[in-house]
Parts: C-alpha cells; structure tokens; sequence
C-alpha cells in the first residue's frame, strides 16, 4: 500500500473490484442477497483465488505460486538450524 496520495494506495482493491464486475456481475443478476453471496464467494475461492492468472505473481495462479514457493522454500536449507542439528 502506498501513502496518502499515492496513485497505488488502493491498486490493488481496485484491481479485484474491476475483475469482479467484470467477470461476475455483468455477466449475471440475481434472484436474491443468498444466490449473489454464494455466487460471490465461489467466483472468490473456486476462480479468483485458486486458478485465475494474475499479473502480480507472474501471469500464474495463486494455488499454483503457493505451491512452487513452498517447494522452494523448503529446497533451501537454513544454515542456522543445520547448525543446531549438528
């Protein structure tokens, strides 16, 4: 996040605002509050978050740089506790 006045301080909700119209609501309407906050939460946690590319982490989904980081981080041995375990 930026500081007051910077032209990034709200990038990032805008980004996920923009793609949600775009790709949610323009494309549907509802029938009730309960069938857009179901709608809502599996546009969230079964695309945005899980398969949709983003930009920020290299045009890959989230799932899929969560997972290459944890293989990497745990490729990478920390000196300090190869120590203790010596």
């Amino acid at each position: 996040m930026g500081s007051v006045g910077d032209a990034y301080d709200n990038a990032m909700a805008e980004s996920f605002f923009a793609s949600l119209e775009c790709e949610l609501l323009d494309r549907r309407s509802f029938k009730s509050k309960a069938e857009a906050r179901v709608a809502l939460f599996s546009y969230i946690e079964g695309w945005y978050n899980r398969r949709r590319r983003h930009s920020g982490l290299g045009r890959i989904a989230p799932a899929e740089f969560e997972r290459r980081h944890t293989i990497q981080s745990t490729s990478q041995t920390n000196p300090e506790t190869d120590a203790e375990t010596a």
